[in-house]
Order: C-alpha cells, then structure tokens, then sequence
C-alpha cells in the first residue's frame, strides 16, 4: 500500500540546525507555492549548500550585503536572488541567525500544479524537465525577488512553505561537488555540498566548474 506524503509543515527548528544537515534531509520534501491559479507543488530531489562566512562559494562569504541581508536573518525564511540577467534562484535560509548559511533548491518533479507548472515553463520537453535546475524550479513556481525575504514557516496559504513529505531514504542520497562552483583548490572537490536521490530523473547535470572569461557574468 502505498502511503501518502506527509502534510505537516516544517517549522523554524528545521532550519535551525548546520545546513550540511539541513541540505541533505530537504531531499524528499515537498515545497509549496501558492499562486492565485491554485497551488503547485514538487517533491525536492536536488539540492546544494553554502556555508556563509566560511565558504567562498557563498554569496555571504565578503559580508553582508543589500542584496544577501535575507542570509542573515532568521533560519526558515526564503534568499531569492537574480543571475546572468535572466533568471531567479531559490535558497533556504538555515543555521543561526548571522551566520547566513543556506540551501539552493536546485531540482526537483512537480507533483501538483503541473497544469500551471507547464504554463510557467512553456518550453520544458516533458514533465519530469519543468524544474530540472534552479533556474527552471524558480520559473515553473513563478518565484522572482517579489518572495525574497519570504517567511516559508509561516503556513496556511503563504506564498511559499516546505511540508515534511517523505523523506529520501539515507541509502539514496549521493554527494559530490556543487554545479558549477570551483571551491578552495580550484575544483570544488573540498566541498561535496551538491546532494541529490540516486537515479531520480528530475535530478539536474552536474557540470564542473568553467573560469570566468573577461566580459561574462558571475555567478
């Protein structure tokens, strides 16, 4: 018999804890957006974190900043920032308050609101590609920096809300480098912060780290 995902929100001590516990007991999740065409929901499959003040992989590494302050805030709430010029990213906020450590929602499948999920992501080839990669998860839940700062504890028909779902069994999570982020030593290795469900086809590429030519945009 199968058992339905658990509906219980997750609450502030969730988040209040190191996110590399964090990170990895996300995968399973399941993140709710509420929209005014009904809600849209996905099982979280893939996902990365930064560690703030010790990680210079992190936008919180140099400081706050205007744009990083939500980081800095309370554990729970949601750090959505602008990249390339085009598109949105969403991070968890998680670990002390002042520490600014998160967790970037990078994959996962759309299991409700899939109807609005393809009108949000017209091009997508097939269902389980409408939130493969961050950028593609922000689009198909229509999240830009409006929800930044948004409180994902709040519950009730918040914009944004994480349910405790059923939680990816330890067996198939995986780790290694993050997408894209060279790390100390140049290649991301000393910081295997990327986790993801084994075999799960929702889970985006990994793709290594490339430096930065003169003239193109960082991350």
């Amino acid at each position: 018999m199968t058992v339905a995902p658990d509906r219980t929100p997750l609450d502030r001590t969730f988040f209040d804890r190191p996110v590399l516990e964090v990170a990895p007991d996300l995968l399973g999740r399941t993140l709710v957006r509420h929209t005014p065409r009904g809600p849209i929901e996905v099982r979280l499959t893939e996902v990365e974190a930064y560690a703030g003040p010790v990680d210079p992989g992190s936008h919180a590494y140099r400081g706050r900043t205007e744009r990083n302050a939500v980081m800095f805030g309370p554990p729970g709430h949601a750090y959505v920032y602008f990249t390339y010029g085009m598109w949105h990213c969403l991070n968890l906020v998680c670990g002390p308050e002042d520490f600014a450590s998160g967790v970037l929602l990078r994959a996962g499948e759309v299991v409700k609101g899939v109807e609005s999920a393809r009108a949000n992501r017209p091009t997508a080839k097939n269902d389980h590609e409408l939130a493969k990669g961050p950028a593609r998860l922000a689009t198909a839940l229509d999240i830009d920096r409006r929800l930044n700062g948004t409180d994902v504890c709040a519950g009730g028909t918040a914009p944004l809300g994480v349910l405790t779902g059923t939680p990816a069994p330890a067996a198939r999570i995986l780790h290694g480098p993050r997408t894209g982020v060279a790390g100390v030593g140049g290649d991301g290795t000393l910081h295997p912060w990327r986790f993801w469900i084994d075999g799960d086809r929702s889970v985006s590429p990994y793709r290594p780290h490339a430096p930065r030519r003169r003239g193109t945009a960082r991350r």
